[in-house]
């Protein structure tokens, strides 16, 4: 792959922070020029009318969704890098057969993500959220509380790749029983026994969705899989929202068959149905699980170098798919 034959723009379509000055201090020392788009996620075809204005050669993309359009509508285009694990708001397929990049940071809150799994779990088996409101409330009844030994409870991880492992290894210092469901499981996983998805909601106190949103994976949990696990159980999603049916979550919740639901992520975020509101069960944090002061400096920085090698004419470092008319005799990493 050929560098760039002169300074790029580079596009950051929108960023969950206050400001863009790690990703502009990495795109302009590389000698390159960063314009940043709204800081909230605007919808696909302001990003289109923003691609058509700076036609950049990289784009930086958080939540934004860059589609097929934005993709093509740049000549210059090289790269997508998403600011980011999942790929949902990215025209993948397109970005492949017009010979584009896709890159993501795959590895810089697997800390975070499993010890906000870790802590929506802890807060259910200690009542915490819901004796804080209590408490608030002027209502000081410890013998009201209904509190749960986590060492006698199986937690099932629905995918175990980085993030689901790091949340296996931290639950087993709790001595509880840890089965875990992906569909290519490891040859090894000493202390998790692995099992098909159906075994596991059957079997599962608490069940933690670590996997990607594909069209495979939307909805995996909805009211066929929620009655499958045990009475007075408790989901925890820190992935994506459109891994779970909301509507069927707050209908188990109303029905006392699961008693916690720990959202981070909602297939309306930043909307919040008024049923899931109005549920005590519920503990809902505003898709935060990646975030704290390290991951997120980290992530991007990151992301950025990776828009600078791509423009430098050097392989990704963390390669999301094969572009058509690029192959690793040119350099790149597949």
């Amino acid at each position: 792959m050929k560098p760039l034959s002169r300074p790029g723009t580079v596009l950051l379509t929108d960023h969950a922070w206050p400001d863009d000055s790690v990703e502009r201090s990495v795109i302009e020392k590389a000698g390159h020029t960063l314009v940043t788009g709204p800081a909230d996620p605007a919808p696909a075809e302001t990003i289109e009318e923003l691609v058509a204005e700076y036609r950049p050669a990289g784009i930086l993309t958080c939540w934004a969704p860059v589609s097929a359009t934005a993709i093509g509508t740049s000549p210059d285009l090289r790269i997508v890098a998403r600011l980011g694990v999942g790929l949902d708001n990215i025209a993948v397929d397109t970005a492949t057969e017009r010979g584009v990049w896709v890159t993501n940071v795959p590895d810089y809150c697997v800390e975070e993500v499993s010890d906000h799994a870790v802590g929506m779990v802890l807060a259910w088996t200690r009542g915490l959220a819901v004796s804080d409101r209590e408490v608030r409330a002027g209502r000081w009844n410890p013998a009201g509380a209904r509190l749960r030994r986590l060492s006698t409870l199986t937690c099932g991880i629905v995918g175990y790749g980085r993030i689901g492992r790091a949340t296996a290894r931290k639950l087993g210092t709790f001595g509880c029983r840890i089965l875990a469901h992906d569909p290519h499981p490891p040859k090894d996983s000493p202390g998790v026994e692995m099992a098909g998805l159906e075994e596991l909601l059957r079997r599962s106190d608490v069940v933690i969705l670590h996997v990607p949103l594909t069209p495979g994976t939307h909805h995996i949990i909805g009211a066929e899989q929620l009655a499958l696990m045990p009475p007075g159980g408790l989901l925890v999603n820190v992935s994506r929202g459109g891994l779970v049916d909301t509507d069927a979550v707050v209908k188990a919740l109303d029905s006392g068959h699961l008693n916690g639901a720990g959202l981070d992520v909602l297939e309306t975020e930043p909307q919040i149905p008024a049923g899931l509101l109005n549920q005590p069960g519920a503990l809902l944090t505003p898709h935060v699980a990646f975030s704290s002061d390290a991951s997120v400096t980290e992530l991007r920085r990151r992301a950025a170098e990776e828009v600078v090698r791509i423009l430098a004419g050097e392989a990704p470092a963390h390669a999301c798919n094969s572009p058509h008319g690029l192959t690793t005799g040119s350099g790149d990493r597949r």
